[in-house]
């Protein structure tokens, strides 16, 4: 029969016993502060690149805020899509679901009612972007759009990528006020 022996020290406490306490509530700790970490770090994903952007994006919303209110400038159910590939190449298209047909069944002559709803109604752009991770933003180099006045800028949108879901502002809208989109990406 093998005896054991326990060293008590002077509290009446076993060191060896003490000692495995302390190990299992460190290794612990640190199990729990490494999954914490881990969880923070998959549920927002911070966009390294053009790169970390590429593929693509369906619109979830589009929300306008002018002078306290806001509105959905494409409708409630408004369509959109984003196609970013890896070298930073973009397009976006968002639009109102149901917009009018021409009566005519010719763009080139539409009223003034249909082409306003369609104008109205309808944005698309295309070129390059780039982020800006210290700003966390979009920087995007726009080469044409069907809103003139955008051709050939260059426009910081702020952004957050949570999970599979994009969300940026334009601070200065093509309509006015700020814009708010959000973005799921297409599986």
């Amino acid at each position: 029969m093998i005896q054991l022996e326990m060293v008590v020290d002077a509290f009446g406490g076993c060191r060896g016993a003490r000692r495995m306490r302390r190990v299992r509530k460190l290794t612990i700790g640190a199990l729990g502060a490494l999954v914490f970490g881990v969880v923070l770090t998959v549920d927002t994903v911070r966009a390294q690149s053009a790169r970390d952007l590429a593929g693509t994006w369906t619109l979830v919303s589009s929300v306008v805020e002018q002078g306290g209110t806001k509105t959905e400038p494409y409708g409630p159910n408004a369509k959109g899509i984003m196609t970013v590939d890896a070298n930073g190449r973009y397009v976006i298209v968002t639009m109102r679901a149901g917009l009018p047909k021409f009566a005519s069944n010719s763009r080139a002559t539409g009223t003034p009612a249909e082409n306003t709803a369609i104008v109205g109604g309808s944005i698309a752009l295309f070129g390059t972007l780039s982020v800006n991770e210290a700003e966390k933003a979009i920087i995007l180099k726009i080469e044409t759009s069907t809103f003139p006045n955008w051709d050939g800028t260059e426009q910081k949108w702020p952004f957050t990528i949570t999970g599979d879901t994009l969300q940026w502002t334009v601070p200065a809208a093509s309509g006015g006020g700020t814009a708010t989109a959000s973005w799921k990406r297409a599986n």
